[in-house]
């Protein structure tokens, strides 16, 4: 089964690396890894899709793995959390003119745009759950799907509901103490 792992990181060079290799070594296999930063620029917020083939033993497994590293801020198991869950996919797809509309037609289908009009193909941007992005690339595929680029998930938890923390500030990093050290260190 796939666990989601939300991870709170320390903006820093390496830490990706870092991250990444603890999951190699451990032999994790990694279905989606998306990063990007936070609403603070000192923090970068990782979502990591993960198989854990023992269920909640890995997954206990991954998170103390985790917290090992220096690092890492917090983490968040949010898979059986009441949480939203997105997919982003640019799909290109060869088509003329003739047959453009029928594109278009299953893009608005699917609540997807068409990002870009060339004179031999048209680039469809869709989010959405894993499984519908996987069906317009089905629908699309025999019109002439020549190139399909996915961003991974992404996820949050819905209103004020928290992922599980099995082991929280197991590193003793934790994310407001950080930030009270880092605004005594700004002039």
């Amino acid at each position: 089964m796939n666990y989601i792992f939300v991870v709170l990181v320390e903006n820093k060079p390496g830490v990706l690396n870092r991250v990444a290799s603890l999951f190699r070594r451990r032999n994790f296999n990694i279905e989606s890894l998306v990063v990007g930063r936070t609403e603070d620029p000192a923090v970068s917020r990782m979502t990591i899709v993960a198989e854990c083939p023992n269920g909640e033993a890995a997954a206990h497994r991954i998170e103390a793995n985790l917290y090992k590293l220096i690092n890492v801020i917090d983490v968040q198991d949010v898979t059986h959390q009441p949480s939203v869950t997105r997919d982003l996919a640019l799909i290109k797809v060869r088509v003329g003119p003739e047959r453009r509309a029928e594109v278009n037609g299953l893009a608005e289908i699917f609540r997807a745009h068409i990002v870009d009009v060339a004179a031999d193909s048209v680039v469809v941007e869709i989010t959405g759950t894993e499984d519908k992005i996987e069906s317009i690339i089905e629908l699309l595929r025999p019109i002439g799907a020549l190139e399909v680029a996915r961003t991974g998930k992404i996820a949050m938890t819905r209103g004020q509901n928290d992922g599980v923390r099995r082991l929280p500030g197991m590193n003793g990093n934790q994310y407001d103490e950080m930030m009270m050290e880092m605004a005594e260190m700004t002039p």
